[in-house]
């Protein structure tokens, strides 16, 4: 069992050296587990400019806990209204790619996401994308705690994260299975995943090395952290990127589907939040 140092260790030496090199213009190896095909960029890019509704408008600082290279095109809208973006990684070559992205109206700062270097009641406003189910399963309150701390009075922000197997995911697992199997049958040979223009084969051959990762479900967020804190489970997303690859395809009318499925989105926002694969949690201090 790795201890906790062993595992920041490995997250950081998989992003350093696979997670955050540049494949091709903008886009990095860590893009392959993501859907960027253009049948899915509008309900992609409708996910991603989700997390403008929960923040702040407007501020001086906004954290970006573990920021990465800040690698999607929407990710830079967070912090159009602040004065300053506050970039925290562990990984060196993340901030480096970074602060080609956003330059001197960011800081970067290596540290980690359990242990924030700031004092309390500092940002007006925070992100945090992804990052907290890389920390050992004993930080993953005190991740919470830190990101909740350092929020300045008013302050609003927003975490995504996956749950474990939540049961929409379990259930549609069933059926991706399935045609997985009818797929294997009709059509016989290797299985390579569609990614965005740019990316090759050989990419994601290397980001299938994986890094370290353990996730929880809403039960374990409310009883462990809504006990500590205000906060707000929403839908970011409700779907897997292995269902999407699966099943939205552009000749099958995959825009259309989308296109329901996120006005279903829209309409049970907490249900799906709680029970599809990804929420938005919504963190305020009054």
């Amino acid at each position: 069992m790795l201890t906790d140092i062993e595992v920041k260790n490995q997250v950081r030496e998989f992003y350093d050296q696979v997670g955050w090199q540049e494949a091709s213009d903008g886009l990095y190896q860590n893009a392959s587990y993501e859907d960027l095909r253009p049948v899915a960029h509008d309900y992609i890019h409708n996910c991603h400019m989700r997390v403008l509704r929960h923040l702040n408008p407007s501020g001086g600082l906004l954290l970006d806990a573990g920021s990465g290279p800040i690698q999607y095109p929407e990710y830079l809208e967070y912090s159009k209204g602040f004065q300053h973006r506050v970039c925290a990684d562990i990984s060196v070559v993340a901030l480096q790619e970074a602060r080609k992205r956003i330059g001197e109206h960011g800081f970067f700062i290596v540290c980690d996401v359990a242990n924030l270097p700031f004092r309390s009641n500092t940002f007006d406003g925070m992100v945090s994308l992804h990052t907290i189910h890389h920390l050992p399963p004993d930080e993953h309150i005190r991740a919470y705690q830190e990101l909740y701390r350092t929020l300045a009075p008013a302050g609003k922000g927003v975490i995504v994260n996956g749950w474990d197997n939540p049961p929409l995911t379990v259930f549609l697992n069933i059926w991706i299975g399935l045609a997985e199997s009818l797929y294997a049958l009709l059509q016989p040979r290797s299985k390579v995943a569609v990614l965005g223009e740019g990316l090759t084969s050989s990419v994601n051959q290397t980001a299938n090395r994986g890094t370290y990762i353990r996730k929880h479900n809403a039960s374990w967020l409310q009883k462990e952290v809504g006990s500590l804190m205000p906060l707000k489970i929403w839908c970011w997303r409700s779907v897997s990127v292995r269902f999407l690859r699966t099943f939205i395809q552009e000749r099958y009318a995959g825009k259309w589907l989308l296109k329901i499925l996120y006005w279903k989105e829209e309409r049970f926002p907490h249900l799906l939040g709680k029970y599809g694969q990804y929420p938005l949690i919504e963190l305020s201090k009054y």
